[in-house]
């Protein structure tokens, strides 16, 4: 009896490792092993893409796939479509990328219709036929930081707000903190645009401040947000006016921690490409019976969005963000 069993443990083993193989192929015949997934973005150069860098590599570590970072280290759309192209020809797959701009839509529709599967990530092309979305929801950060900066300031005051109004994840952020700046009775003065620089953010902000001598606080919407700080101190206002940031470069942490900045809106940026990668893994590896036939059925086995989340770091919890 017992060596029945023993018979019937082996064969039920040898079926689980069957289908265990079996499960670990991709409807191509490719492993896992030797799948690629390809990060493709632009302004590599920024500190805060340090992170997406490091979550692209968690994922690929965790699902055993290979993985590739690409793209200019400025922001250069016209290069960074380059590099979407060449990712096409390496057929992987799939493509993870930052949604910089509507005029990604075309490439990432070319990259559907070869049957890769593309994820955007931080900001998104929702014209396009992108798989899925991973990041902040960039209302909801707004709306955190407009709530900020109107408790920085008492419920009362004006400021200004820099940000990239040509950049679709940017004009939501700015939305969120107009409306929450209106819900507590604090008036915009002026809007300013960054173009995603430190310098050119500094550069904007130093003219606000002649504009508007009465001026109280300053938000930013993108990285460049040391550049306001910088301005204000050259003007000798440091103190006097409340500024709220965007995200967590070692310069705008120290500059929170000295109080220069009163806080930042901080993105979970790592999670964002490590949930695409396994999106769209999950995509190629989990046959999900949503339906009889889930191709027939027009049924994608991703979801639409996923929303990341964000932190409000100020001087109680800045020293936590801070690499060595």
């Amino acid at each position: 009896m017992k060596k029945m069993l023993g018979i019937v443990a082996l064969l039920l083993t040898g079926l689980m490792l069957f289908g265990f193989g079996a499960s670990a192929m991709s409807e191509g015949g490719v492993a896992p092993k030797d799948e690629l997934y390809i990060g493709v973005y632009c302004l590599g150069n920024l500190e805060y893409f340090y992170d997406h860098k490091i979550g692209l590599e968690a994922a690929g570590k965790m699902m055993g796939v290979q993985t590739k970072y690409t793209g200019p280290s400025d922001y250069d759309i016209g290069a960074m479509i380059t590099a979407f192209e060449q990712a096409i020809v390496e057929n992987p797959a799939g493509i993870i990328t930052f949604g910089a701009e509507d005029t990604l839509q075309p490439v990432i529709d070319k990259a559907i219709a070869a049957g890769i599967p593309v994820v955007t990530v931080d900001g998104d092309v929702s014209t396009s036929k992108r798989t899925s979305f991973v990041g902040t929801g960039n209302y909801d950060a707004g709306y955190l930081g407009g709530t900020k900066l109107a408790e920085a300031l008492g419920g009362a005051g004006k400021v200004a707000i820099l940000t990239e109004p040509a950049v679709e994840l940017h004009r939501a952020r700015y939305q969120g903190y107009e409306d929450a700046l209106k819900a507590n009775g604090i008036e915009i003065v002026q809007v300013g645009d960054t173009k995603a620089d430190i310098n050119e953010a500094a550069k904007v902000t130093a003219a606000i401040l002649q504009s508007h001598p009465d001026l109280n606080g300053l938000a930013c919407t993108d990285a460049a947000s040391a550049g306001l700080a910088i301005a204000v101190k050259e003007a000798g206002l440091e103190g006097s006016i409340k500024i709220v940031a965007m995200d967590r470069d070692r310069t705008i942490l120290e500059m929170v921690e000295k109080g220069t900045i009163y806080g930042t809106i901080v993105q979970k940026s790592a999670m964002m490409p490590f949930f695409a990668l396994q999106i769209i893994y999950n995509m190629r590896h989990a046959g999900v019976e949503i339906t009889t036939d889930n191709a027939a059925a027009g049924i994608s086995l991703a979801p639409t969005n996923i929303d990341t989340g964000v932190t409000f770091v100020d001087q109680s919890n800045a020293q936590y963000f801070i690499r060595n």
